[in-house]
């Protein structure tokens, strides 16, 4: 389920859960994804290790959290095995929050939202780079610099 409240401004999306993240039933739950740590460097501070912690830092700084993808045929947490795409509605989330950015983490959330979420919602994405280990290009530092370039903190409180 989709990770947001009505005080929500922006709204981040992965691809598709991780096996890790599908068996622990919350996002990002490969200790290898730096998604969290870039989160905690990004807000210079601690989030918690539980998945209770983890939301109420999102809704505490106004952020939704889902993927874009709702339903596939996968093999194991490979992005370029996805196929038979069913896109997750995010039409409710937009209608009950805040949000006036969307932002997609990853190549292949990017590029799955402009070809099944764009189009209905006519809301453009803002690209951040995968917190995915393996995205092994990109040191924690350099995904915090590239998450600051594009979320302004001072507008989420």
């Amino acid at each position: 389920k989709p990770i947001y409240d009505s005080t929500s401004k922006i709204l981040l999306l992965g691809s598709f859960p991780s096996i890790q993240s599908r068996e622990k039933s919350f996002y990002y739950a490969n200790p290898y994804n730096r998604f969290w740590k870039v989160l905690e460097s990004f807000f210079q501070t601690s989030i918690g290790e539980t998945p209770f912690e983890k939301t109420k830092f999102l809704l505490e700084h106004h952020i939704a959290l889902w993927d874009v993808i709702k339903s596939c045929t996968i093999t194991g947490s490979s992005d370029s095995s996805i196929r038979d795409i069913c896109p997750n509605d995010i039409h409710k989330i937009i209608n009950d929050t805040k949000i006036d950015k969307i932002y997609t983490i990853g190549k292949t959330a990017t590029k799955l939202y402009q070809k099944y979420i764009y189009p209905t919602t006519h809301i453009e994405s803002i690209h951040l780079p995968s917190t995915s280990s393996a995205n092994a290009t990109m040191k924690l530092e350099n995904l915090v610099d590239e998450f600051s370039k594009y979320i302004n903190t001072d507008s989420l409180e």
